[in-house]
């Protein structure tokens, strides 16, 4: 990790194992930093493993209630049915989370940046319920408040 990676808001998601994919959020910028106290906000989403590497910049409304999403997930840290889901303003990030008994299933959707491109790209963490689920609440909410470049 660079030294410029390390003095920039970031969120790291995943990863546990040596194979296992990572997903990085960083990159934090205002859509318009012409316009004063402009809510947009851009930001990259880079999963990376030893087989892929997959790009895509998420632009967000005021981070489009991410943060949020995942704090009321930490809530129900005793389960719900079915899945619950959650994008970003223009689709270009999605998030399904299913609570698979002690774990927390999170498919996170990377998606193409434009209309008539048709790729995506999905990845799946897992974490405890809870505590585990605070923290990456926590983790999303300091990036999304954190002063963009």
């Amino acid at each position: 990790m660079g030294e410029e990676e390390e003095r920039e808001p970031a969120v790291r998601v995943g990863g546990k194992g040596p194979r296992d994919m990572v997903l990085r959020f960083h990159q934090l910028a205002r859509s318009f930093p012409e316009i004063p106290h402009d809510p947009m906000r851009d930001f990259l989403v880079t999963a990376r493993c030893d087989a892929a590497c997959v790009e895509v910049t998420v632009r967000t409304w005021r981070g489009d209630g991410l943060d949020g999403f995942l704090a009321e997930l930490a809530e129900d840290f005793r389960g719900w049915n079915g899945a619950r889901n959650w994008r970003s303003l223009e689709r270009d990030l999605t998030l399904s989370a299913v609570h698979a008994g002690s774990r927390v299933r999170l498919t996170w959707g990377l998606h193409a940046p434009f209309p008539d491109d048709d790729w995506h790209f999905e990845a799946t963490t897992e974490h405890a319920p809870g505590e585990d689920m605070r923290r990456l609440a926590g983790e999303m909410r300091a990036f999304l408040d954190a002063d963009p470049a």
